[in-house]
């Protein structure tokens, strides 16, 4: 399962680092820089997942791209349950361990 990193294609600029990925990883830091990588992403049927660890997540169209998404319960009011349905993102995990790939399916 091929596995890209927004910081990945942050260093070329170049679309093709998408070929053949199962999966588009970004921290919420890298979130307002990369609009295009996720229209590209749901073009090419690429899953998104968005760390959010550290911070409160915040709505936006960024959202409907996101099938999974790491949060804080210290920055949430909400549980799981209440934020996919408030987000529609398909897997929400708060106060997860290690590294975001390791929730990827």
């Amino acid at each position: 399962m091929k596995v890209v990193k927004f910081s990945d294609y942050q260093q070329n600029n170049q679309l093709s680092v998408l070929d053949g990925a199962r999966w588009l990883l970004i921290t919420h830091q890298e979130l307002s820089a990369a609009a295009t990588i996720l229209f590209h992403s749901e073009l090419l049927d690429i899953l998104v997942a968005v760390d959010f660890r550290g911070a409160k997540i915040s709505d936006g169209l960024w959202q409907r791209a996101v099938h999974l998404i790491l949060a804080d319960s210290s920055f949430e009011s909400d549980d799981e349950t209440q934020i996919r349905k408030r987000t529609g993102i398909t897997k929400v995990v708060l106060d997860g361990q290690g590294n975001l790939q390791d929730y990827c399916w």
